[in-house]
């Protein structure tokens, strides 16, 4: 039997980089929340492994080989060597190193694929291991709800119940290498960041109070990505000067920003607006969640 699943866009509220560790990696605090729609991954339990994509920002996906939907597929194979396997059917919708975190929520589709089709609870530790040994934003994509998302990405808080908002994902269709934005900000291994930490979220903000908290947050690494692309900056103040936007930020480590309006109406307007204006870029409603 046919199994399907959505890989929805992540999207990165605030993100906060604390610091640069002993290893390298960035520890970061980031308020993750997630669109309703984005990528669809089909899967046919009991064919022989393979992956074929298609879709409208599938030329940009890279090969077939390193895509994630196959490295988790290997990584949950090893914890469970006796489960079915299959055949993976992707179709890309979501840009490709846009900061939206598409190639981990693939991957995420993929192990909630695996799981349902082989009876594993989704909470299960090895399916959790295998979504962590794919990438650092797989874990927080396995459950495609909002999280506060700390360390590397392995530290997830139980889940906010935030308000459903009103936002607009706009990406140039350029590319941004994430790790030349990590380079932009000169941290050094065990270096502490000038930033600042994460202001607190309550258990149940009103939308009112989630948009005056996320102004009082950031995306540090907001400011070097416009250094190496500035026309983030562009997409930035349209989106900020649209009519009925309440805040507009960059996504992840870019080039998508998102913007949050005050209603569905402003929310349709200015996605027309934009979709007219500049039909080069990538312009997508939504309700985060």
């Amino acid at each position: 039997m046919l199994l399907v699943e959505r890989a929805p866009a992540k999207i990165n509220l605030t993100l906060h980089i604390l610091g640069r560790r002993a290893d390298g990696f960035h520890d970061l605090e980031s308020l993750v929340a997630f669109s309703r729609s984005g990528d669809r991954l089909a899967f046919q339990p009991g064919s022989p492994v393979s992956l074929y994509i298609e879709g409208p920002t599938a030329p940009a996906a890279g090969t077939v080989e390193g895509n994630l939907v196959l490295t988790a597929t290997r990584h949950f194979a090893a914890r469970f060597p006796s489960a079915k396997l299959g055949a993976f059917h992707l179709v890309k919708h979501l840009p490709v190193a846009a900061g939206l975190g598409g190639g981990s929520s693939d991957a995420a589709a993929a192990l909630r694929l695996l799981a349902k089709a082989n009876q594993i609870a989704f909470d299960d530790v090895g399916l959790h291991e295998a979504a962590r040994l794919t990438g650092a934003d797989v874990p927080v994509c396995l459950h495609r709800k909002a999280r506060m998302m700390r360390g590397i990405g392995d530290q997830l808080s139980p889940l906010p119940e935030l308000p459903p908002l009103f936002g607009l994902l706009v990406n140039p269709m350029v590319p941004v290498e994430t790790k030349a934005v990590f380079a932009q900000l000169k941290l050094v291994p065990g270096e502490a960041s000038r930033f600042g930490g994460h202001p607190a979220i309550g258990p149940k903000p009103s939308a009112e109070g989630l948009i005056d908290l996320l102004r009082k947050a950031r995306n540090d690494m907001e400011f070097a990505a416009c250094r190496l692309l500035p026309l983030i900056g562009d997409v930035l103040a349209v989106m900020s000067a649209a009519p009925g936007a309440q805040l507009a930020r960059m996504s992840g480590s870019g080039a998508t920003c998102f913007a949050i309006f005050k209603d569905r109406h402003s929310l349709v307007r200015a996605r027309k607006a934009l979709s007219q204006a500049h039909p080069d870029w990538w312009v997508k409603g939504c309700i985060l969640h």
